[in-house]
Formats: C-alpha cells, sequence, structure tokens
C-alpha cells in the first residue's frame, strides 16, 4: 500500500531541486513496457520541457499542487493556445490529444503533477521534438 501525502509530496519535491533538470518523476508502473504509464512527475520553475507531441497516446495530467502552464502549439511553431492550472483558482489539469505539440511552464515551487498515458514508454524521437 502507499499513502499520498505531504511527506511523499515533499520528497518528491526535495528530489527534483537535487536533479540537475529540476524534475524528477515516481513511477507507479511496475515496468517501462506497461500498457499504462501512471507516475507522479515533480517539477521546479526553471526546468526546461521541449515542445512535443506524443503520436501514439494522449497525456492526461492533473496538478496535484503547484501552478504549471500548458502551452499548445501548431505544426509550424504558432502558439496557439496556453492556460495556467493551478488547483487553487479551479484548474485542475489538462487532456493532451494524441499529436498534438505542447509543453509546460512551471509557474511554481513544489508542483507535482500525476499523469497518465498509454505505455509501453519510449523516448521522444528527433521528429516529435518541435525546434523554433
Amino acid at each position: 500500500m502507499m499513502y499520498i501525502d505531504q511527506e511523499f509530496l515533499d520528497n518528491l519535491t526535495e528530489k527534483a531541486c537535487e536533479n540537475q533538470r529540476l524534475r524528477i518523476n515516481y513511477n507507479l508502473h511496475e515496468s517501462l513496457e506497461a500498457p499504462v504509464q501512471r507516475l507522479f512527475n515533480a517539477m521546479e520553475p526553471g526546468t526546461v520541457l521541449p515542445i512535443h507531441r506524443h503520436v501514439d497516446t494522449a497525456e492526461t495530467y492533473l496538478v496535484v499542487r503547484g501552478a504549471l502552464k500548458v502551452l499548445v502549439y501548431a505544426a509550424d511553431g504558432t502558439l496557439t493556445e496556453e492556460r495556467e492550472l493551478n488547483p487553487d483558482k479551479g484548474n485542475y489539469g489538462a487532456h493532451v490529444p494524441a499529436g498534438q505539440w505542447h509543453t509546460v511552464e512551471i509557474l511554481e515551487k513544489g508542483t507535482v503533477i500525476f499523469e497518465v498515458k498509454q505505455g509501453p514508454y519510449r523516448p521522444l524521437s528527433e521528429e516529435d521534438i518541435l525546434s523554433l
């Protein structure tokens, strides 16, 4: 049994702060080949996530604490939408359809999200990263 409490979130945030990338994930799935990828992702302001897409799977995330901005792009690199996710403001999460170009910008220290997407895990390929 695992409980998701303040201590768990604080420990995860501490590890994210110590990580050079300013983020760290905690997987609930047993392997990278699992058909469903479920994970907590602790991210700090300044972490860099490229504009990317997941061609074969949608991605859903819920903000457990903190705040981030979701940025949505067209294939030509045009920013088409942005929205702050912050549970204190009634904005809890996002569902990103398969193939949608997107990234996030972390707005608050201690931000943790819960992500779900179809597996198996595959690293992003060059064609799935949008360079501006």
